[in-house]
């Protein structure tokens, strides 16, 4: 990753105030089967947690925040997710960053912080 990229992080929820009330509601009620552990990590019931917004200033690259079906309608990817993706801020291209797989296994927001932390910091961007 160069000065050209940055981190795409895209949940596995749709946008609209419907669509939110539904998240909450399910990330309230049946915490075990919410379906977007990036945001079951970063975000309380209603908002972004204070630590995540303090971690996210730290990152040099430029970052993007999308939702299911912005992610899908501009990619054209059906990829499990959530997931975090490296852009080439050139060519538009995403690559894999931190997969569906690896975030679902992740237990505390420390862990995602962590795991982002190490991988900018072998590609010399933290």
């Amino acid at each position: 990753m160069d000065k050209n990229s940055g981190l795409v992080f895209v949940y596995n929820a749709d946008r609209g105030f419907f669509n939110l009330m539904a998240d909450i509601s399910h990330k309230m009620l049946f915490p075990n089967t919410y379906p977007c552990n990036l945001c079951a990590l970063t975000h309380g019931s209603f908002s972004m947690r204070k630590e995540w917004r303090e971690f996210l200033t730290k990152i040099k690259p430029p970052l993007t925040f999308m939702h299911r079906d912005e992610f899908r309608k501009e990619f054209k990817l059906e990829d499990d997710l959530p997931a975090i993706y490296i852009q080439d801020l050139r060519t538009e291209e995403l690559k894999p960053f931190i997969v569906a797989a690896t975030l679902k296994t992740l237990t505390g927001l420390e862990d995602l912080k962590h795991m982002i932390s190490d991988k900018l910091t072998l590609e010399g961007l933290l």
